[in-house]
């Protein structure tokens, strides 16, 4: 049963960094270009160059702020009717006495609420903890940043996942 846990959270870590990340780059690809042909097409040099770079490093963090959240949504969707070490999550239908068998973006919004939920308070224990160890053992916080929550949301899934099914009433593990 743990290595159904495993698997669902490593497909789901793989799933949800590549969107993130590609959704973002794609995201201040399209904002860096904007910024550049706007601003009047200089000619390409090192200088230029530079700029943009910097310009996109801006824009990725800000959307990869925006793109996580997105991931979060879309991933609970593939959580379902995928089979990891002969076992599968199945979703059931608001009165718990059928299971669908194509899942959609609006059958999964409770399920998605609730783990969501038991996220942010993970993600939340998470940060107190190295908050307060941080601040014991160097009294700063600099090194917190997009970076280190989304160590913290993956980290959080590891936590959560297998806390879902017994959560969501309309979550339910089954063999496969």
């Amino acid at each position: 049963m743990s290595r159904f846990w495993f698997r669902l959270w490593l497909s789901w870590v793989i799933r949800f960094t590549i969107e993130s990340i590609v959704l973002a780059s794609l995201f201040s690809f399209v904002a860096t270009f904007v910024i550049y042909f706007v601003k009047s097409t200089a000619s390409l040099n090192s200088d230029v160059i530079m700029a943009l770079i910097d310009i996109f490093r801006f824009w990725f963090v800000i959307f990869w702020s925006l793109t996580l959240l997105i991931s979060l949504f879309r991933g609970v969707k593939h959580f379902f009717n995928r089979c990891y070490n002969g076992y599968v999550l199945k979703l059931l239908t608001c009165k718990g006495d059928e299971i669908i068998e194509t899942v959609g973006y609006g059958d999964i919004s409770k399920v998605f609420r609730k783990w969501m939920m038991a996220m942010i308070w993970s993600v939340t224990a998470l940060m107190i903890l190295s908050f307060s160890i941080s601040y014991t053992f160097a009294n700063s916080y600099h090194w917190y940043n997009i970076y280190v929550l989304y160590l913290f949301i993956i980290i959080s899934g590891a936590i959560t996942l297998p806390l879902m099914g017994s959560r969501c009433k309309r979550v339910k593990l089954a063999k496969c």
